[in-house]
């Protein structure tokens, strides 16, 4: 996955990191885990034989999809999981083939694998709004007595100490990441519910076996499972916005205490130029708020994803794929980049 074409971008523009826990393999480890926790519920439920459900398990332990095939029938399914499960039943054979993805639908095994990919990636999130804070932290400690000229609409105001500017970033920040557990929790849910929302192939197995793979899997169960209401999805995505805006501020403040003439704030290693090497560009300050207007503009496709037509649509859910990766993966580099500006910062405050 990757925010722009050219390799060299990656580092600025993206997340290597982020990248890996949503890419292919990842989402195939994803979407295995759900067939064999499926297998698994529905034999302790009796809707499958014991037998079938632990040859699926041990045949695919170390399955792997022929990817070529597997793309070409995306073309023409529109989602990878109709030729995956036709291999997982090849790979298995006899009657536990059979028994391979009973009662389920795409949409179930595709959400489950995004809430999947989506817990180590609500870690890593919590693990560098923590680095960002300590370092916001350490930049209080040691700067923020010293005198900053405030600015109310870009003009000279009053002084301020530079931890009454920090501490606005601090706050803002320390709001998000609090909120950021009722975040995952909307999004870390099992999808179960066959071909339209109504479990029609379980009966009354439904609950056991849902309440069974979501143990399994280490999700919760919702009170119902969306196929079509994806407010959880626009949630998630304007939680991201909201973060990209932040770090936005604050790169955007650090841009203009750069300025010559401004001269607020000194950062190692700052970027240089081609045409003017006396220049000292603040390069991760600029990022930090192209990010948060790309994440801002990314939020009205998402917007433009939550109508989905009756029961289940493509079209609106396969533009969440074109979308909300890309601006997880922002975040998260977003996120990287302000612990790297602010742990670069030499001095803070008005020059002596």
């Amino acid at each position: 996955m990757a925010l722009t074409m050219l390799p060299y971008h990656n580092c600025l523009l993206g997340d290597a990191e982020v990248s890996a826990m949503l890419g292919e393999a990842a989402d195939l480890a994803a979407m295995l885990r759900f067939e064999v926790a499926l297998a698994r519920a529905e034999a302790a439920s009796g809707l499958v034989g014991a037998v079938p459900a632990a040859v699926i398990a041990d045949r695919l332990e170390h399955f792997r999809p022929d990817m070529i095939r597997l793309t070409q029938a995306t073309l023409r399914d529109g989602v990878p999981v109709p030729d995956l499960v036709t291999q997982m039943r090849e790979a298995i054979g006899g009657e536990a083939a059979s028994a391979l993805h009973f009662g389920a639908t795409t949409q179930d095994v595709v959400d489950t694998a995004l809430a999947l990919k989506l817990k180590p990636v609500f870690t890593l999130l919590e693990q560098r709004f923590e680095a960002v804070d300590r370092i916001l932290a350490d930049l209080i400690d040691r700067f923020g007595d010293r005198p900053l000229m405030a600015r109310s609409r870009m003009q000279a105001a009053i002084l301020i100490d530079v931890g009454d500017r920090l501490s606005v970033w601090r706050k803002a920040l320390a709001q998000l990441a609090a909120a950021l557990p009722a975040v995952a929790d909307r999004l870390l849910i099992l999808s179960l519910a066959g071909a339209a929302g109504t479990a029609e192939k379980f009966g009354d197995k439904i609950d056991p076996v849902r309440l069974a793979m979501a143990q399994e899997l280490g999700l919760s169960v919702p009170e119902y499972v969306p196929h079509t209401d994806r407010d959880r999805i626009a949630d998630l995505a304007s939680f991201l916005s909201r973060v990209t805006g932040a770090l936005g501020k604050v790169g955007l403040d650090i841009a203009l205490m750069a300025q010559n003439g401004i001269d607020q704030i000194e950062i190692a290693g700052a970027g240089g130029s081609s045409a003017m090497p006396h220049k000292r560009n603040p390069i991760l300050a600029e990022v930090l708020l192209t990010l948060a207007r790309y994440n801002a503009t990314q939020l009205a496709g998402i917007h433009q994803a939550l109508v989905h037509e009756q029961e289940r649509s493509g079209s609106a859910w396969t533009l969440e794929w074109l979308i909300l990766p890309q601006m997880i993966e922002a975040t998260a580099a977003a996120l990287a980049h302000a612990a790297s500006l602010l742990g670069s910062v030499e001095r803070l405050g008005d020059p002596d």
